[in-house]
């Protein structure tokens, strides 16, 4: 994320807070009555011992003074405890508000966004980033009401009881707030370095971790641990530069806000107040009791502007992900007539600037299957993703079912479509779970037809330990790849969508695997409108049409025999395939 401006961070934190901002007032005000609270206890108590040194034969007054402080006391810290019951709550309700809102928006967004985002990204500023605020709303809130209100009452005070020793007891607060304005100073380009070197180490774990395999056998350890030592070192390296800046003077406000130094002052200079005359013990004593009030009241600034420092970035990431424009829906939705799709002049290039496909001209009749074959990056994916409205067209137009897809309603445009790609993507949940998204009124046994269908229901049953309630793990990573697929492809088939979309699913299966995968996609396929990418040739030569697609643009389209005789970028490309099937270790066959 680019740098944003001071004026943009306040005005990002200052919308993310807004859903509580009531409560944080609230909270602020119970603190703040309950430092000034802080500061009566202390001057009752001054004012009982004063009244025992004047009249120490009277003790009424004294006890009574007692007791109040005593009041004052308890009184306080019940309203320090709810101040923070309350900012707690609030933080706790932020937070949910927060996540509620940001998924919402995410399932708003075009399919394209999120995937452009990424999932690491998403996950940062929905779970770190929201987890981020706690601090500014849960402790900064109530230390802010104290940080305001006990100077100030202490300070009411003592000028009241005598304004020379309140100049003394004030002396180290200018030099207290400049050296806390030295330490507090934000150092963007440093705070930039430690959030890249932060990221470079959680990078460095990640890849050791998943890498793991490939580490154990092509590497000792010593390489892929030594590039995590370097970024941990350069981690470390940033955040003592960082610190450096600000030791010194954090070092000064620690000594100026110690008690030590103010009531020095005010002993000197009381002390010879007393010596002229001009100031009673028993006055001496309440500045003695408050006097230091006011430097330490100002202590939790210091921890308040490290909160709303690392809750700024936070919240300029939220406010920016909720400031992403949701997908336009129609005003007037129209559903789609059949299952035919239509490309009409179609012009599209990604946030780079880059055109991915150009003069798009498609037409795909219901019940056929068209083929999209081409070099890697000609933009057989972007076709295939413009359907599904992941995002939407520079120029012309796509049509499903004779509407255009801007003017179908989104919801009902993916059930209109079954997606298969090429990368199954399953739940950490159980089987039956994940084959049920695709209609969650399914039952079982429609569940178990669909699993039937698409050849794994014998895995199922017969290999896992639980059967249909057996947990897949993250990404369905204790499945091999075959049989995520097949569970992706029950999953399709339980929708049954008019229209499939695949990329090709047999792509990276192994040949047992490939043979049960292409009988699922026929089962899927039946009587269906299919726009399949097909990276290996031989499967998709009954095709009712094959577009050949080449840097954005197609450049043939026919029946497999009709260009193989053209002799173009198809033809080429099947004797390449062809090739490829000849090869074998040790040389061709």
């Amino acid at each position: 994320m680019s740098e944003v401006s001071e004026v943009s961070e306040s005005a990002a934190l200052r919308l993310v807070l807004a859903p509580v901002r009531s409560q944080l007032a609230a909270a602020i005000v119970a603190a703040a009555l309950g430092g000034v609270l802080g500061v009566v206890g202390f001057t009752f108590l001054a004012l009982s011992l004063r009244a025992l040194l004047q009249t120490p034969d009277d003790r009424g007054a004294m006890v009574w003074l007692l007791v109040a402080a005593l009041a004052a006391t308890l009184v306080r810290f019940a309203l320090r405890a709810w101040s923070f019951r309350i900012s707690h709550l609030a933080s706790y309700e932020l937070e949910e508000l927060l996540r509620s809102d940001l998924t919402e928006h995410l399932a708003r967004l075009p399919l394209g966004e999120v995937q452009r985002l990424g999932s690491g990204a998403v996950k940062k500023i929905v779970q770190d980033d929201v987890r981020a605020l706690h601090g500014l709303v849960a402790d900064a809130t109530p230390l802010a009401g104290v940080a305001i209100a006990t100077p100030v009452a202490a300070t009411v005070v003592m000028f009241a009881t005598d304004w020379r020793l309140t100049l003394a007891a004030l002396a180290a607060v200018p030099l207290t707030m400049f050296t806390m304005w030295l330490a507090a100073r934000d150092h963007p380009e440093q705070r930039r370095r430690y959030d890249s070197a932060n990221e470079a180490v959680n990078a460095a774990v990640v890849e050791f971790a998943q890498g793991m395999p490939v580490v154990r056998t092509f590497d000792d350890g010593s390489t892929t641990f030594s590039r995590f030592q370097w970024r941990v070192s350069d981690f470390t390296k940033a955040i003592d530069e960082w610190n450096a800046t600000s030791r010194t003077p954090a070092l000064l406000t620690r000594t100026f806000i110690a008690p030590l130094p103010t009531l020095l002052a005010i002993l000197i200079v009381g002390s010879l107040l007393v010596g002229q005359g001009t100031l009673d013990v028993a006055q001496l004593l309440v500045f003695l009791v408050i006097g230091t009030s006011v430097v330490e009241g100002v202590t939790p600034l210091m921890w308040l502007n490290h909160y709303v420092a690392e809750s700024r970035a936070a919240a300029v990431r939220i406010a920016s992900l909720l400031a992403i424009p949701p997908m336009l829906e129609p005003l007037h939705p129209q559903p789609p007539v059949d299952a035919s799709i239509t490309f009409r002049g179609v012009r599209f290039g990604y946030g780079s600037g880059a055109v991915a496909l150009d003069s798009i001209d498609l037409d795909i009749p219901a019940g056929t299957v068209c083929a999209l074959v081409g070099p890697s990056g000609s933009g057989k994916s972007t076709i295939t993703r413009l359907v599904a409205r992941f995002w939407d067209v520079a120029a012309g137009s796509v049509r499903v079912g004779g509407v255009d897809v801007r003017e179908i309603d989104s919801q009902e445009l993916l059930r209109h479509l079954a997606l298969v790609f090429q990368e199954p993507f399953l739940a950490s949940d159980t089987v039956a779970a994940n084959i049920r998204l695709a209609r969650p009124t399914a039952t079982d046994a429609e569940v178990q037809a669909a699993a039937k269908a698409a050849r794994v229901h014998d895995f199922v049953v017969h290999e896992l330990p639980l059967g249909y309630e057996t947990v897949v793990g993250e990404r369905g990573g204790r499945l091999s790849g075959g049989q995520r697929q097949r569970i992706a492809l029950a999953r399709a088939i339980l929708a049954d969508a008019p229209i499939v979309v695949l990329d090709e699913a047999t792509a990276f299966a192994d040949p047992e695997n490939e043979a049960l995968i292409q009988d699922a996609v026929a089962e899927l396929a039946s009587g269906k409108t299919v726009l399949v990418i097909a990276h290996r040739l031989a499967s998709v030569v009954g095709a009712d049409q094959i577009a050949v697609l080449d840097r954005g643009r197609i450049v043939e389209r026919g029946k497999h025999p009709e260009l193989l005789a053209a002799g173009g970028l198809y033809a080429r490309m099947w004797r390449h395939a062809e090739r490829a099937q000849d090869w074998q270790l040790g040389g061709r066959r």
